[in-house]
């Protein structure tokens, strides 16, 4: 119940955190104007076709400027025309009224007679093709009108009915014509009014005067007659109208045919078919007489042009009017211009709209997103809450179970009782482990997960995954090896929980799917084993050992065990390559501090080879997937959850490196992954190394062995870990050649060389002909003197009594190294063998282990406090156990009231979730407490920076809480420490041993 009321608690304050965060939905412009975009799409429409009509209407406009300006260059250039032609015919007219006033009357007797004049108007007609004929018409009063008769031998007759003319004061009768009009002979052309009319005009100012349009006779055409006055003598330019009236002697006239004249014209031009042509005589403009074309007729009568026209007389005003003939046609271009701007237009604006519309979705969207991630992320915190709460929950109860157990084994038990607590305890501890790992996935899954970077030695690191496994591997019968390149540094820097991890996963594994064989964990440098396959690469090409051999028994491979792995490149042939350049090296300790000073990181590659079962072919692809694997019947089998891998994957990747595998179902599966690691720093490498360095004894230093192995892949892991005590080895593929490398003719001869030590595998003298060789019996002589007999120690994965009996029968030493071999264990059995080291202390040869925490927490006065009560007899007991004095308290409040100055305390371990006051609250006071106090003792300001506080006292968090955030915030609320539930030994020494220097303990 007050777990579901705290997750309910904690659910409403981040649900109150996430609405305040989030607030009122914020828009920005498109969103305040979104409801009005499609009313601004409908305005924009409306507005593009408003322009739309207004560039047509503006084009057609244009398209009808251009018409009438064409229409009034036609209508003017047709006028200019008809004028200039009509006055070169008014010209030739003028000429010929001279012609006849010098010839006919300034000559005596006259030059001129009718068929003078009728063959020379005929001859000079084509230069007055607008004139249909002219005629001199001579005056004649009333007085002289019977002689005028008598001499022509006619009567002067009237225009209209051709009768003769009644009494009138003078006459005009034609004497003269042309052919063409010699009808016209004996009319009097003063009998018609216009001509009347025309002649008193031409005679008063000496000009040409015309006719009002009519009906010439003959064509009956529209036309006009043109008149000029004859003079009997010259006059003055200022002669008066008398005067030219007394002088006048006749008139010359010439009739126009207009119609004819206009026709002729536009025939001429091109584009006669375009416009309609009309000419007017506006002398009266209230009247306007037609002299061409048709008062009403078809065309375009919405657009016409009017020019002017000068004929030479004054007093009559003529114009040209013209139209086209048709309306004018539809402005295309106008329309599909107007149309593709509407279009365009219409698309800008849907472009626009749908941009807008996008916009408003995208910031919708925006905010859902922002809303599932305020959600998400309060989603996120609930979820680490619920994990810390859940760890806490869980890690409680099994601290209790774990340390009860512990403090159980403690006692005297039967063997019966002790088996039953020991497998409760594995049980518990397998619990513990699944919990580890689910949180880690979770805390992966989150990105909470932080490596950290602190040097470790990576070698010992090794050691203990093999050792975790070892019991495992000798009941398999398995070949369970390390083997660390001299090229990677001895100390590293980065985070060896998660190193430790990711290899024991591997390791795991490994073991788990292995049942015959070997479990391989090799390290190099990445660019050195990079090399070394290239190498390998080119020794296939020129014909090198493919790294097997066949025996009677099947094929052997020359591997570590001699069972065939999934990657070939994992024989002798490829790790003979790798340990080359480290054969003549002496000082493989001072070599890796050389590399350490190369650069600042450095990229190691591990491989974890087995010849287990292998991966199927279609399950290696969710390898790496969270709980997953390989087949339904793997976890009933093997057991297992299928995180592992997962896991380790996300911490390979971490730190900076990959994972991959090579796996070949029932041959076995090779994992590599590389991590990039920090080279320790020299001054935090002598730091390193001053703890460690008594880890091995310094007696093993100089001593020469001999392995005896017919493997040499295993041979050189044995070497390994004999260079890590500083001993000399050298290989011989049986004990005969051990014995020959001694005292028979060979490289070492010269050198006296003579082994303290031969340690021979026990496949070596099992099998073949040496498997009852007594070694007292062989021949132990160096250059035919005898000499001391080295040490003959046995390795092996597992022995039995009868087998220990005929080793020892053989000459073997009464130990035996079992493997998997670890440099300290080795050491521990070297000491046995040779009585090396034997006066060290205890405490230092287990740095780590149970008499050291004694050393640390003997006499100690801890406090611990935990509102539960089995978590406190935990603690109390585990504390106990290494001598420490411990006093417990239930809640914050009682830590605070115990821990009031002045106290003797010398450590407190502090519960963090407890009811009342947590332990971050109790942190804070009492750090606030011991700041007062120490201000008080410090007394004056100038002494502040050279004393130092006098009360602090270390408080170590003690929770099952195991989130990184939790450890966070017990560093920031001023604790020291973290210790997680249950207790563990090695975790329990590296937070005590921050605080407390150990103090010797006498061993019995």
């Amino acid at each position: 119940m007050g777990l579901k009321k705290q997750q309910s608690q904690h659910h409403y304050s981040v649900s109150v955190r996430m609405n305040d965060q989030i607030g009122e939905p914020k828009g920005g412009f498109i969103q305040a104007i979104r409801n009005w975009l499609l009313k601004f799409l409908l305005i924009w429409i409306m507005v593009m076709a408003f322009f739309s009509l207004m560039i047509y209407n503006g084009m057609d406009a244009d398209n009808k400027v251009r018409r009438r300006d064409v229409l009034g260059s036609m209508c003017d250039q047709r006028a200019r025309m008809l004028q200039d032609q009509f006055s070169v015919s008014v010209n030739h007219v003028h000429a010929l009224a001279i012609l006849v006033s010098t010839f006919h009357y300034y000559k005596n007797p006259s030059a001129i007679d009718q068929e003078t004049f009728a063959e020379y108007t005929a001859r000079t007609a084509f230069e007055r093709p607008l004139l249909s004929g002219v005629a001199y018409a001579q005056r004649v009063i009333d007085s002289d009108r019977e002689n005028f008769e008598r001499q022509h031998g006619w009567t002067i007759k009237t225009m209209e009915k051709r009768e003769p003319s009644p009494e009138r004061d003078e006459y005009a009768p034609v004497i003269f014509s042309q052919e063409s009009v010699s009808y016209l002979e004996s009319l009097d052309m003063m009998s018609g009014e216009e001509d009347r009319e025309n002649i008193l005009r031409a005679r008063a100012t000496g000009k040409a005067v015309l006719t009002s349009p009519f009906r010439l006779l003959g064509s009956h055409h529209l036309g006009v007659v043109l008149t000029f006055p004859v003079y009997k003598s010259k006059l003055s330019v200022s002669a008066t109208v008398q005067e030219r009236v007394e002088a006048t002697a006749g008139y010359v006239g010439g009739a126009f045919d207009v119609e004819s004249l206009v026709e002729n014209l536009l025939g001429q031009l091109a584009g006669n078919q375009a416009i309609l042509v009309n000419v007017y005589d506006v002398t009266n403009s209230s009247d306007p007489l037609v002299m061409y074309g048709h008062q009403y007729q078809d065309g375009d009568m919405s657009l016409s042009h009017e020019s002017k026209l000068d004929f030479g007389d004054p007093y009559r005003k003529h114009q040209m009017i013209c139209r086209y003939h048709q309306k004018a046609p539809m402005s295309w271009t106008a329309l599909t211009t107007a149309f593709l701007f509407f279009v365009i237009g219409l698309l800008v604006g849907y472009i626009l709209y749908g941009a807008a519309s996008h916009i408003a979705k995208v910031e919708d969207d925006f905010r859902e997103m922002e809303t599932l991630k305020f959600r998400a992320e309060a989603a996120d915190v609930a979820k680490s809450q619920f994990l810390a709460t859940v760890s806490h929950e869980i890690r409680t109860p099994m601290n209790g179970i774990l340390g009860m157990l512990a403090l159980l084994l403690d006692t005297e038990l039967s063997s019966t009782q002790r088996d039953y607590a020991q497998t409760a305890q594995a049980c518990g501890r397998a619990l513990i482990q699944l919990i580890n790992e689910v949180l880690d996935r979770a805390k992966i899954e989150a990105r909470k997960l932080e490596l950290e970077a602190v040097p470790f030695d990576l070698r010992s690191i090794l050691d203990d995954v093999l050792s975790l496994f070892s019991e495992k591997s000798r009941k398999k019968g398995i070949e369970l090896a390390a083997f660390v390149s001299d090229k990677v540094p001895e100390m590293v820097m980065g985070d060896p929980g998660r190193f430790r991890q990711i290899v024991t996963n591997l390791v795991g594994n490994s073991i788990k799917f292995t049942e015959r064989g070997h479990i391989f964990v090799k390290v190099h440098l990445a660019e050195h084993a990079k090399a070394t396959v290239n190498a390998k690469a080119e020794t296939c090409l020129n014909g090198g050992s493919d790294g097997g051999v066949f025996l009677s028994g099947g094929r052997q491979f020359n591997n570590l065990s001699g069972c065939e792995a999934a990657d070939e490149l994992n024989s002798w042939d490829t790790f003979k390559h790798l340990i080359a350049d480290e054969e003549f090296c002496s000082d493989a300790s001072q070599n890796r501090m050389n590399t350490n000073e190369a650069s600042e990181d450095v990229t190691l590659m591990v491989c974890v080879e087995d010849t287990g079962i292998g991966i199927p072919l279609n399950a290696q692809e969710r390898v790496f997937t969270p709980f997953m694997q390989a087949d339904s019947s793997t976890s009933r089998h093997y057991g297992g959850t299928g995180i592992g891998l997962s896991i380790s994957k996300c911490l390979v990747e971490l730190m900076g490196g990959q994972i991959s595998f090579i796996s070949r179902p029932q041959v076995g599966s090779t994992f590599s992954f590389t991590g990039v690691l920090g080279r320790c720093k020299k001054n935090a490498y002598n730091e390193m190394k001053k703890p460690t360095s008594e880890d091995f004894p310094s007696g093993f230093r100089g001593l020469k062995a001999i392995v005896v192995d017919e493997k040499p892949v295993r041979a050189s892991v044995t070497r390994y870990h004999l260079k890590r005590l500083g001993i000399l080895v050298e290989f011989a593929s049986s004990i005969k050649n051990a014995v020959a490398l001694c005292g028979k003719n060979g490289s070492l001869t010269s050198q006296n060389f003579q082994p303290d030590l031969i340690l021979v595998e026990k496949d070596s003298w099992v099998s073949g002909e040496e498997g009852g060789l007594n070694f007292h019996l062989l021949d132990w002589k160096q250059n035919g003197h005898m000499f001391k007999l080295p040490k003959m120690i046995l390795l092996a994965t597992n022995n039995s009594n009868a087998e220990f009996e005929k080793a020892k029968a053989a000459g073997f030493a009464d130990t035996v190294i079992m493997k998997p071999l670890r440099a300290s264990m080795v050491a521990a059995c070297l000491q046995q063998v040779l009585g090396v080291g034997k006066k060290r202390q205890q405490g230092k040869y287990m740095a780590n282990g149970t008499s050291y925490l004694q050393s640390l927490l003997c006499h100690k006065k801890i406090l611990v406090v935990d509102d539960n009560r089995v978590n406190r007899r935990v603690a109390a007991g585990a504390l106990k156990k290494f001598g420490a004095d411990v006093e417990c308290a239930e809640s914050g409040k009682a830590a605070l009231a115990l821990l009031q100055l002045p106290h003797n305390f010398d450590a407190c371990f502090m519960d963090i979730q407890m009811p009342e006051m947590d332990g971050f609250e109790a942190t804070r006071r009492i750090r606030l407490m011991e700041s007062k106090a120490n201000e008080q003792i410090n007394g004056a300001k100038e002494e502040e920076a050279t004393r130092k506080r006098e009360w602090h006292v270390p408080i170590l968090a003690m929770t099952a809480d195991v989130i990184q955030a939790t450890y966070e915030k017990c560093l920031k609320c001023g604790m020291d420490g973290y210790v997680s539930k249950p207790f563990e030994e090695e975790n329990l020494y590296e937070a005590v041993a921050k605080f407390f220097e150990s103090k010797p303990i006498s061993v019995s």
